[in-house]
């Protein structure tokens, strides 16, 4: 389980089919072999770490399944990568419950400057979007995010600039395409009201 607080980013330092090797700022003594950590929103789990200076790398197996349902297809070394670690017990619930288990892609459409934040849109699968609701939460590439409208497909966040300087949305463009985690509660209300 996470929240959707971003506590580092990382790099794609290798690729080799669905192996990855990311290269982070974490003390390498802080992962353990089968420990869970959030890649771009997707809960990985490290198979190998090993220490670099200023941090480490770690290895995760990447299955076919989360391949197809997240942009991870598209992840190549060099690639930034958000990275949060699993909830502890007694930790802040500083975002909202985040599974780690990436919905679909969505794509960015627009983003424009709003004061001191930036605004963007966003097109969910079809499928998704019923779960996406004004003042809701949403995940982005791992981020917990509070949904400002949403119509259709299409749904607004409001980025402030601690989270374009400490996570990769800043480098984001129109196009691009992100892990969307719908949140958890809107799913288990669907289902109990017999709409998923």
């Amino acid at each position: 389980m996470f929240t959707g607080i971003i506590s580092s980013v990382g790099a794609v330092a290798a690729r080799e089919g669905g192996r990855f090797t990311i290269r982070c700022g974490y003390a390498p003594e802080s992962i353990a072999a089968g420990a869970s950590i959030a890649c771009d929103g997707a809960c990985l789990t490290a198979i190998a770490v090993a220490a670099e200076p200023g941090g480490c790398t770690f290895t995760v197996d990447v299955s076919n399944e989360t391949l197809s349902k997240t942009s991870l297809e598209e992840w190549q070394p060099g690639r930034r990568v958000n990275l949060e670690r699993a909830l502890r017990a007694g930790d802040e619930l500083g975002g909202h419950l985040v599974a780690g288990h990436v919905d679909g892609v969505g794509r960015i459409l627009d983003m424009r400057e709003d004061g001191h934040s930036r605004r963007y849109t966003v097109e969910a699968p079809a499928e998704l979007a019923r779960y996406i609701a004004p003042k809701g939460s949403v995940t982005l590439d791992g981020i917990s995010l509070t949904v400002n409208e949403a119509a259709g497909s299409r749904f607004g966040v409001n980025i402030i600039p601690h989270t374009l300087t400490h996570t990769t949305l800043g480098a984001r463009k129109p196009g691009d395409r992100v892990n969307l985690e719908v949140d958890l509660i809107a799913r288990y209300v669907a289902r109990l009201v017999g709409q998923a």
